[in-house]
């Protein structure tokens, strides 16, 4: 297969593949696709071992590293010192009631005190991501992508003058404009049966947009699991496909236990964009958390970053209590044909597989092939 993705970055197969698993990162571009490491949850000295584990696993094949940072959230103007605590005194004591007393009702213990302290804030912010581009830049990736609105125009130039391509999630075609205007080479166009942070526009009807507003490539994103799937994305203009639901449940992929029994038995319809999760609209596994915040009980969500600093905690008691009941986790509607356990690689050469099947069954339909 040949397009500009592919030959922007020497792949043979214009397939992306998301995945906060280096396992999962490595094993799609050995198959030759471009795996591209999601980098919030880890900090700048976690970042640095799980590139290096990837730069010795990939066989020299291209990959990329996906960060956040979000054109808009609270706190912008703090400086990075003062950040966690300045937001911290932000989260109103009754949301923490709210959180406290959802966890008391379902039976979830506190932490016990030897616990790992966890980290509240991430990479959800400008202060915070850009340390993980400054290490991600000292390995060999090929690509820099970036959720949440426009990258910054100097961490733009700075991927650029590595050699670095920049890619940039966008869910209007007004965002995809935004992104080409600070030099974005690819843009992801993501429909809103995406999991994570996700618009309210369908892949569908989104990818013809966008690949009509802008002169770089677009990746479709958004629903992306099958061969046939990303047949309809290339023939929607797209020149490649970007995909994450697909990996979750791989057999290299590290989504926790409880997470993944829930997305092999799960149907699309159990999935919902909810703000319970970091303050913006993302989709999650829908249940009695994502409804809790939908209740009249409900103090509402807090704007980005606050919400996570305020459930960041809960969110660990509950994966350490096995409630599964409140157990989110970001999953696009895909996941309702991601049924069985395989590997990266049979995912990948079935995507292939699928992809020119129906190639050749449109081509009957057209009369180009007997």
């Amino acid at each position: 297969m040949r397009t500009r993705v592919t030959d922007m970055f020497g792949i043979e197969l214009p397939i992306f593949a998301f995945s906060h698993c280096r396992d999962v990162v490595a094993a799609v571009s050995r198959a030759g696709g471009m795996g591209v490491l999601g980098a919030l949850y880890f900090t700048p000295e976690e970042l640095e071992m799980e590139l290096k584990w990837i730069d010795d696993h990939v066989d020299g094949r291209p990959y990329g590293v996906d960060v956040v940072m979000p054109a808009s959230y609270e706190g912008a103007d703090f400086a990075p010192e003062e950040l966690v605590g300045r937001l911290q005194s932000m989260i109103p004591d009754g949301h923490r009631a709210f959180v406290e007393n959802l966890l008391s009702r379902h039976g979830v213990p506190p932490l016990s005190s030897d616990a790992d302290p966890g980290r509240v804030l991430l990479g959800w912010t400008d202060a915070t991501a850009r340390p993980q581009v400054e290490v991600a830049l000292r390995h060999p990736i090929a690509l820099l992508a970036n959720a949440l609105g426009p990258p910054p125009a100097d961490v733009v130039d700075l991927a650029h003058a590595r050699g670095v391509k920049v890619a940039a999630l966008a869910s209007t075609p007004r965002h995809a404009l935004k992104q080409v205007e600070v030099g974005v080479d690819v843009v992801v166009a993501q429909g809103t049966e995406a999991g994570g942070h996700t618009g309210e526009i369908s892949t569908m009807v989104l990818i013809p947009q966008v690949v009509d507003a802008v002169d770089v490539p677009v990746l479709a994103a958004g629903g992306i699991g099958n061969g046939r799937q990303m047949a309809a994305g290339m023939a929607l203009g797209a020149e490649g496909v970007w995909t994450g639901s697909l990996w979750l449940t791989v057999e290299e992929a590290d989504t926790p236990e409880m997470a993944k029994r829930r997305i092999l038995a799960a149907t699309s319809r159990d999935t919902v964009r909810s703000r319970s999760w970091t303050g913006k609209p993302a989709r999650l596994l829908r249940n009695e958390w994502t409804e809790a915040w939908e209740s009249e009980d409900s103090p509402g969500t807090l704007s980005m970053p606050l919400q996570f600093m305020l459930v960041s905690d809960a969110l660990r008691r509950i994966g350490r209590s096995d409630v599964s009941e409140l157990a989110t986790f970001p999953a696009g509607q895909i996941i309702g044909v991601t049924n069985q356990v395989r590997s990266t690689k049979d995912v990948v050469f079935g995507l292939l597989e699928e992809y020119a099947e129906t190639l050749e069954r449109l081509g009957r339909i057209t009369g180009d092939r007997p």
